[in-house]
């Protein structure tokens, strides 16, 4: 998408200490109700019966033309996913940064039961927004976007964080000259004459950049220089470690300093605006940026200027896909197709906002959407992505696994 830049029948059980087959049956209800995370809960918002994928993820389908105002053909693909059974992380096209693959493709490799399309991007594959994998930050963001962490509480849960967020990362030197500092201009990005670069193993096997730069190689622990290459591009990313690239050969003060043996300091900081704790988003094991965040603690958002979002975006129909969850913790992964009349027309922002509602969702993400909208199950694609050449490929997907 353009960057942008929501009667149950009781069975009569017998009253004596049941026998083998009533442990049985006892056993049968426990496991129904186990499939779905709260028993009766589809019938309460109106989503019918569900297909179980996998216990503990179900998938509902809704055609409900009401869901639009004014009313109109829509296709809504959604997964309900039980925190306690799987997990849930994201996923770079090819394994590296500035890589582009199908949602399908991406979640074939790494063998995942669903995915969604995730994060905005560039043409070229580089993600437009905050992006960490496997707790490496591998994009950052000085403007701030809606965004959703994935971590893990102490009972191995999986649990959200909703926020708008900027992310960035400054390096410490510790140099005989004593401590010098830098703020990172980008991380596993293009570089740019005078600006200083982190090179992450995830971006590639090299830096892919030209000479008349300066390469520090950083490897060890703790963190060391180990190489500080001169006019030279295209360094060698140790596979436990980074390198850090400057453009151009007039080095700043900081640089200068700095010596083979010397110890860096990486650090990565984050900063929200509604109140969720920087250092959870630090920790998380993945963090997804999105445009618009739609619904936190349970109010609706409609705050958007702050995330300087195109005109247009959020009140267009577009193909959508979107992020939840709801007080229960359950989480809900939904795209909404588009820009197809006779199938689906798609949302604005206050449509997903009102499905988020009828879902009882008290977080909600708007990830990437448009032609990007794909949604994967079992290897299969069930929705209609909009692009006439079929699935979009896209730089990053959030896959679903079983815990």
């Amino acid at each position: 998408m353009p960057e942008p830049v929501r009667s149950v029948h009781r069975a009569r059980l017998p009253t004596r200490r049941p026998g083998i087959d009533g442990v049985c049956l006892l056993f049968l209800l426990f496991s129904l109700c186990a499939s779905v995370t709260s028993c009766g809960a589809s019938d309460d918002l109106g989503l019918g019966t569900p297909d179980v994928v996998v216990t503990g993820v179900l998938r509902y389908q809704l055609a409900d033309p009401g869901l639009l105002e004014p009313p109109g053909p829509i296709a809504v693909q959604v997964l309900r996913l039980d925190p306690d059974r799987i997990h849930l992380r994201s996923a770079l096209a090819q394994d590296e940064v500035m890589g582009t693959e199908t949602v399908a493709e991406i979640a074939a490799r790494h063998q995942a039961i669903a995915a969604v399309n995730a994060g905005f991007f560039l043409p070229n594959g580089d993600p437009a927004g905050v992006l960490k994998v496997d707790g490496e930050l591998v994009s950052d963001t000085a403007r701030p976007r809606g965004a959703v962490a994935v971590r893990s509480d102490v009972r191995r849960r999986t649990r959200l964080i909703f926020d708008v967020v900027t992310a960035g990362v400054r390096v410490r030197f510790s140099t005989a000259e004593g401590e010098k500092s830098m703020n990172v201009a980008g991380i596993d990005t293009v570089r740019h004459r005078g600006r200083l670069m982190l090179f992450t193993p995830k971006y590639h096997e090299h830096t892919d950049t030209a000479a008349r730069g300066v390469e520090l190689i950083l490897d060890g622990s703790p963190l060391t220089v180990r190489d500080r290459r001169l006019d030279a591009g295209s360094s060698p990313i140790p596979p436990s470690g980074y390198v850090l690239s400057y453009g151009g050969l007039d080095l700043p003060e900081e640089l200068r300093a700095v010596e083979i043996g010397d110890e860096v300091r990486i650090e990565r900081h984050f900063a929200t605006r509604h109140g969720t704790s920087p250092r959870l988003w630090a920790e998380a094991d993945h963090v997804i940026g999105g445009a618009g965040l739609l619904m936190n603690d349970g109010r609706a958002i409609d705050e958007w200027e702050v995330e300087d979002l195109r005109p247009g975006f959020t009140t267009e129909r577009h193909p959508r896909t979107l992020i939840g969850a709801d007080r229960a913790g359950d989480i809900w992964l939904l795209t909404v197709d588009g820009r197809n009349p006779q199938i689906s027309l798609g949302m604005t922002f206050a449509e997903l906002q009102r499905l988020a509602v009828r879902l009882k969702l008290t977080d909600a993400l708007n990830l990437d959407g448009g032609g990007s909208t794909t949604m994967v199950v079992r290897d299969t694609v069930v929705n209609h992505p909009s692009d006439s050449g079929g699935p979009r490929k896209v730089s990053d997907a959030l896959l679903v696994f079983l815990r």
